[in-house]
């Protein structure tokens, strides 16, 4: 039976049957429909958004980071640290390579194995729904899950666009970043119905928000950018820091933000490459009459250190700095530390931390252990990449495995 992609609730009502109905089209949604598809199940792909993919085609500032050429498990956070390793070792960066190749998508290498299509993001959505027509899978928009009950030998669906019943049931709803793209908590919703347990949730790869006092220190040096490396006791990224008007930005907050909690405070080193105490007294035994200011502005931008350093101190001249002076230019610059106010919250967020507790989800089949035929893929699980295509990956690797399966 040929079926059309759409949103036509007449044609729905005509199938025969439905094997497996797939709760969301994102990434992972649309990847477990393919490979559900292509073992010959009918699947039919449910979203209440009236575009499939959004999340990918605003990702990457419209470029898509599909995937990154270092996929690790450390690259993942988790309370189930061991959960993620079974479905990247069986779905890899390679094999999702494999098939933007088949498609021959140009793309590019930025820093840390990031890759990007070089064109646009269009071009990763497009291959997955001509995958999805390959194996017939239909995809309807438009539709809201209102109901959802679980019979013997089947899940029944009711939604805004009629009743539904199927065999396998797949969450891949996402998170709850960027509320204005359409998240929804509706797969946490799903999991307690069944009494599947949901960790506490929270933004992850976001920017820091400063307490008041910070806030109005550095909101002079917005749109400033400086390499840095910044740590938690747990975690330590070395990237660059984007100052903004509202606190802290940039890939190195972004990653560390997911191993930040409330309350606690970052340790930033504004001069990663340099150890500036040491660097200073040489200069200093070497004779040099410049001010301190001279030295220092071959290393970091002029707003920068006078947000930092006393005015008097800058204009200091290398020989008339103490032993103490100069270890506190040292400690101030490298030895940053900052208690945020909080982060932007899922707004800006770009992936929800925490979600379905892994302890419950098949690492093989990503199949609910207490509820046959239930399963959840991507970023409605505990499993948080890191910045650089991880999330994407997970999406992937995790939808291939449920699609071998449901």
């Amino acid at each position: 039976m040929g079926w059309r992609r759409g949103n036509d609730t007449k044609q729905m009502k005509i199938m025969t049957e439905i094997d497996v109905i797939i709760i969301g089209a994102g990434a992972s949604g649309l990847m477990c429909a393919i490979e559900a598809g292509k073992r010959g199940r009918k699947v039919l792909v449910l979203d209440h958004a009236n575009k499939a993919g959004k999340k990918i085609l605003m990702s990457g500032g419209g470029r898509c980071n599909f995937t990154n050429y270092t996929i690790e498990p450390n690259n993942f956070i988790s309370q189930n640290p061991h959960f993620c390793k079974s479905a990247l070792s069986r779905y890899t960066q390679w094999d999702f390579l494999a098939l933007i190749g088949r498609y021959q998508i140009p793309f590019h290498e930025r820093e840390h194995g990031q890759l990007f299509c070089n064109d646009s993001a269009k071009d990763i959505l497009t291959m997955l729904l001509a995958e999805c027509d390959k194996f017939s899978v239909v995809v309807q928009l438009n539709t809201t899950i209102e109901h959802i009950e679980k019979q013997p030998e089947q899940f029944q669906l009711k939604t805004s666009e009629g009743h539904f019943s199927c065999q396998s049931l797949v969450v891949a709803t996402g998170g709850l970043s960027i509320p204005k793209m359409g998240a929804t908590p509706l797969g946490y919703k799903i999991a307690q119905q069944f009494g599947i347990k949901v960790l506490p949730t929270r933004a992850g790869l976001v920017p820091f928000t400063l307490q008041p006092d910070d806030k109005e220190k550095f909101s002079v040096l917005a749109g400033i950018a400086v390499p840095c490396i910044v740590s938690t006791k747990v975690q330590s990224f070395s990237e660059n820091l984007l100052f903004t008007h509202r606190g802290l930005s940039g890939p190195a907050i972004l990653q560390i933000s997911s191993y930040w909690s409330a309350g606690a405070e970052v340790l930033i080193n504004l001069l990663p490459q340099l150890n500036l105490e040491f660097e200073l007294k040489a200069k200093r035994q070497q004779k040099l009459k410049n001010k301190l200011k001279t030295i220092l502005e071959s290393y970091l931008p002029k707003r920068v250190l006078s947000s930092f350093l006393p005015e008097a101190l800058l204009e200091t001249a290398l020989p008339d700095l103490s032993d103490k002076q100069v270890l506190q230019v040292a400690d101030r610059l490298q030895h940053w530390i900052i208690k945020p106010n909080g982060t932007e919250g899922y707004r800006t967020a770009e992936v929800t931390a925490g979600g379905v507790d892994c302890a419950a989800i098949s690492s093989k089949t990503l199949e609910s252990k207490q509820v046959p035929g239930l399963y959840f893929v991507g970023e409605v699980l505990d499993v948080t990449g890191w910045l650089g295509g991880y999330n994407f990956q997970w999406a992937w690797s995790s939808a291939w495995c449920a699609g071998q399966f449901c």
